[in-house]
């Protein structure tokens, strides 16, 4: 049958002209689509930071609901209603209050200037607990009077400790209850070397004379010129007979099991140096409050500040070798000594005992209540640290961080820097253009190189970002099936540089200090990798050094609690530190202790915890991990991420967890950055209900209330 013609206006078919057209089309929609994507992905979205503000608030308000709920279930369990024992109008007390967890446990307070509360946010987390927590875990009774003195008697040579006690017209009240606590104490194997430094007061002369004549054990000295605190000490040292000096104050209050303990863990410790405890505030009511339960040996923190302070032990003949305490340091001249001292001995010669023995006094005249009473103590205390680190040979600025005593330390780069390796693992393709832009505009750091690991994963805006960015971009091709941790030990075998940092994808760079600021720290003698602060989209904390431990597992105190200026615990967001282990969202490493202890864990650590095994191998290795506050990233994390797994995820997040507790079981148990007497049920650094060490004999279970 003959085919007809078309019909007039219409073109002929033609099947490959149709095809060509569609195709060609197709072309054009998915370059749009590709144009609308790159749009997206390279430009940042309001919309998107509002969107994960708002979600962590309601994160946020769900962990206050579960915590009040929490806190009301342990107020009608036993063991509280057991606190009756105790006391019943103290139980009654309690047990009225049942308000709201930020009524009842967060109880607002005047904010104060001084070194370990500033700002109002700080304050207002102040556990109101402490005194119900005093008195069920820090209270001597008579069992315990018999305990301690029982295994103090059993010391084979227990030494004798000079309490080194400067006087200057303190307030005769305050002076009478110092003394009375040095003689009130459980181990009787003291001294108390009083020099008075002319003091112009009537009563200073009556009290010290009354006090010699009714003890041998308290020497009095009485100088002949007002010399300051500086030469009053070193007065009362050449009184010391005893092998170990106890610096105290002459308003201050010793806890009576005070020498008991530090004897107890100087036996215990033979090898011992110098040992500090914890501390509190005694106020003008006699109550006890703020306490400032410290890490362990922190080589970096005591830079920022004198957290030995009280209750603080030095060998005697290391005071000696030292030259006693320096004039013109005046404020300081505690924190003076112990750094001189600290250069003549090793870091396990330094202990801590993790109990408050000392109550330093709250008065108009004491840093205790404000720095202001003492202006003198800002400089002195920056210039002790500028001493420290040019006897020891490192090229540092000290500076006084705004609005305390704390100190900054500006860690100087040489002539020379050393190459930095800046290694990036792409997850998600709208971070990673504000990830590496950030970077490149705010790292004025002369030798560096930028190193992207693809996948495979790259979609075409993706790559096409990427190809853009070639000129100081440097692209790393691995399609293997790797982990975490294999691809960047994998980038890190590719790098050149003398210092490799890793970043994730989804952090941006807040400051143009950042990468010096990590450089600069890894210059301090003993420190081999550094973390920066992450701070999330709403610029709380996301982390700020990690601890094991928290949780069963691994947490990062301060989290969600603190905004991105606040002071934290006890200053502890304003000073670099010695956390257990840091982020690997942003940490710096020496590429010569990388490959020393062999990278990344690929066999154990795949995803989850490898950034923790790291830090803990090298520390193995005798090498710390060191955190500061002035490299600072926001990480676009939202609080829940990585926490939520299933399937697949969730067998290997079970498996790292168990291997995480079998290989570092002991610090998951006893983190030596993070106190025993903090929670470990949640990163909020409040107390733990029961501290996890105690000097006391063990209690009865009925005695014991777990209240977190």
């Amino acid at each position: 049958m003959p085919m007809s013609d078309p019909p007039l206006g219409r073109p002929p078919e033609d099947p490959a002209g149709d095809e060509s057209e569609a195709l060609q089309r197709l072309r054009l929609a998915e370059a749009d689509i590709e144009s609308l994507q790159d749009v997206l992905l390279s430009q940042e979205s309001l919309a998107d930071r509002l969107t994960t503000a708002l979600h962590a608030s309601a994160q946020s308000q769900q962990e206050l609901t579960r915590v009040q709920q929490e806190l009301t279930q342990a107020l009608r369990s036993a063991g509280w209603r057991g606190l009756a024992r105790a006391g019943k109008r103290r139980a009654v007390r309690l047990l009225a209050a049942r308000r709201p967890v930020a009524d009842l446990s967060l109880q607002p307070v005047e904010p104060v200037a001084d070194a370990s509360a500033s700002t109002a946010e700080e304050v207002a987390w102040t556990d109101i607990r402490y005194g119900d927590w005093i008195e069920l875990y820090d209270t001597v009774d008579d069992e315990t009077r018999r305990a301690l003195v029982a295994q103090v008697e059993e010391i084979p040579e227990p030494p004798l400790i000079s309490v080194i006690f400067p006087v200057y017209n303190p307030p005769e009240e305050f002076l009478r209850q110092a003394i009375d606590s040095v003689r009130a104490q459980l181990y009787t194997k003291w001294e108390l070397c009083i020099a008075d430094d002319c003091s112009t007061l009537p009563h200073v002369a009556k009290v010290l004379d009354e006090y010699a004549a009714r003890d041998e054990r308290i020497l009095v000295h009485r100088r002949q010129a007002n010399g300051h605190i500086s030469a009053c000490s070193n007065s009362a040292v050449a009184l010391a007979s005893g092998s170990w000096l106890c610096l105290m104050d002459h308003d201050d209050v010793l806890a009576e099991h005070a020498l008991a303990v530090c004897a107890l863990a100087l036996h215990r410790r033979p090898e011992a140096a110098v040992l500090y405890s914890d501390e509190d505030h005694i106020e003008a009511d006699g109550s006890r409050s703020q306490p400032y339960f410290k890490p362990d040996f922190d080589p970096l923190l005591i830079l920022g500040q004198n957290y030995f302070s009280h209750l603080s032990l030095v060998r005697a003949d290391l005071v000696e070798l030292v030259g006693g305490f320096r004039e013109g340091y005046e404020g300081s001249q505690d924190w003076d000594l112990l750094l001189r001292v600290l250069e003549h001995v090793r870091p396990d010669q330094v202990v801590h005992v993790p109990h408050v023995l000392y109550h330093w006094r709250v008065h108009s005249e004491s840093t205790a209540s404000a720095v202001s009473a003492k202006p003198y103590v800002v400089d002195a205390s920056r210039r002790v640290v500028e001493d420290h680190l040019k006897r020891i040979g490192v090229d540092a600025t000290v500076t006084t961080v705004w609005d305390t005593s704390y100190n900054r330390i500006r860690w100087e780069l040489p002539a020379n820097p050393p190459k930095v390796s800046i290694i990036i693992l792409p997850r998600s393709g709208p971070y990673l253009a504000r990830c590496i832009d950030s970077v490149r505009m705010l790292t004025p750091y002369p030798q560096l190189e930028i190193l992207l690991v693809d996948d495979g994963g790259f979609h075409p805006p993706m790559r096409r970002m990427v190809s853009e960015r070639a000129g100081w971009l440097t692209l790393l091709e691995n399609t293997d099936d790797l982990s975490d941790s294999a691809q960047r030990n994998f980038a890190a075998q590719q790098a050149s540089g003398d210092v490799l940092c890793f970043l994730s994808d989804h952090v941006e760079v807040l400051g143009a200090s950042w990468l010096h600021e990590l450089v600069g720290t890894l210059s301090h003698p003993g420190i081999g990798c550094a973390g920066a602060k992450l701070l999330y989209p709403n610029l709380r904390i996301q982390s700020a050094g990690t601890v094991l431990g928290i949780g069963g597992t691994v947490g990062s105190p301060h989290r969600l609690f603190f905004e991105r200026f606040a002071n934290g615990y006890s200053g502890h967001l304003r000073l670099a530190r010695c956390p257990s282990a840091v982020s690997w969202a942003t940490m710096a490493v020496r590429r010569d202790l990388f490959d020393e202890i062999g990278g990344f864990s690929e066999e154990h650590f795949t995803g989850v915890f490898g950034d923790v095994d790291f830090c803990l191998r090298l520390n193995e290795a005798g090498w710390r991990t060191a955190w500061t506050p002035y490299a600072e990233m926001i990480h676009f994390e939202l609080p829940e991420d990585g926490r939520a797994v299933d399937g697949a995820n969730a067998m290997r997040f079970d498996r790292d967890i168990r291997y995480l507790r079998r290989r570092w079981g002991k610090w998951v148990e006893d983190d030596p950055s993070y106190s025993p007497n903090l929670s470990l049920a949640h990163e909020s650094l409040s107390l733990a209900w029961p501290p996890r060490r105690s000097y006391a004999p063990p209690r009865r279970a009925s005695q014991v209330f777990a209240l977190e």
